[in-house]
């Protein structure tokens, strides 16, 4: 950082994580001094507050790096409310939404790769994730048992983590292992997800649901909990359904009603684009950020 600071003569840095980059980027700061004065501004995204902070060893390391940066985002107002009530700090906090890229998260109307996971026209749902037991994938698996019995459909679980193992366990428990299929991860995720026909997200904790948003840039309704900043990104009985943690039945009829009601899936499709298009674009987001950088360069 600090070669970055002097060699590109910053007047501001932006940092991700309060821990460790925030304090990284205080202690450059203080070496660069006598050099020049440089503005951090730190993004707060959800496991550094949630998570790592909550850690009695990381919990004052954490704070300091806030409230030494000269401006602090957060990306949903969950995460916003939980940082200033658990680390009782009294700091303006900005929140500034994530982004996706709808270029490269758009529908494809083309069939070829889908087929090759629904080679009899079955419905594709999909889930993605870093398989840890605070996504529930285990969750999207029991959901999709229920579906499938009502609705010719196959799982897509994308990703790797510790929670895949038991997941490949529960899919052969319930006779389902050549219906859910574990693709590890992968690349090619807009592709993937262009490909399918619903998203599952039935997590415990997500601070903002970047995965869910990723889904709906390609037109895909998100089925989720709702926990964290998902209802700020998902509107419930419009781009998707929301139910409580741990009710996959809930879930699962929401699932039915949209796949087998071709009328309210195009619509919820077309409300999930455009939700990600007006809301959660780069054109939309990146100007909020240009706003901030302004406002604490001049403070």
């Amino acid at each position: 950082m600090v070669e970055v600071m002097m060699y590109e003569n910053l007047d501001l840095i932006h940092v991700h994580y309060a821990i460790p980059h925030a304090t990284s980027a205080y202690l450059a700061k203080q070496i660069c001094k006598g050099h020049q004065d440089i503005k951090i501004v730190t993004t707060l995204h959800g496991t550094d507050i949630t998570l790592v902070g909550l850690e009695p060893t990381y919990l004052h390391l954490l704070k300091f790096g806030i409230l030494q940066s000269d401006g602090v985002t957060a990306v949903s107002r969950f995460l916003k409310e939980k940082t200033l009530t658990n680390y009782s700090i009294e700091k303006d906090i900005e929140v500034i939404p994530n982004f996706v890229d709808i270029e490269l998260y758009k529908p494809d109307e083309s069939t070829a790769f889908k087929c090759r996971f629904a080679p009899n026209g079955e419905k594709l749902l999909i889930h993605t994730s870093n398989f840890r037991p605070v996504k529930r994938v285990q969750d999207a698996i029991k959901i999709f048992d229920i579906v499938r019995k009502d609705v010719p459909s196959k799982l897509l679980l994308i990703g790797d983590g510790p929670d895949r193992s038991e997941c490949e366990r529960l899919s052969r428990e319930l006779g389902i292992e050549k219906e859910v299929i574990f693709l590890g991860k992968q690349e090619g995720l807009a592709q993937l997800l262009a490909c399918a026909d619903l998203f599952l997200l039935p997590s415990q904790s997500e601070s903002f649901g970047l995965a869910a948003l990723e889904a709906m840039a390609v037109g895909l309704p998100v089925i989720s909990t709702s926990t964290g900043g998902l209802p700020e990104v998902i509107s419930h009985n419009h781009s998707g359904f929301i139910a409580e943690i741990g009710d996959v039945e809930r879930m699962a009829k929401y699932a039915v009603d949209l796949l087998t009601n071709e009328k309210k899936y195009n619509i919820f499709s077309k409300n999930a684009r455009a939700t990600a298009v007006d809301k959660f674009s780069a054109s939309r987001i990146v100007p909020m950020y240009e706003a901030f950088y302004e406002k604490v360069m001049n403070s």
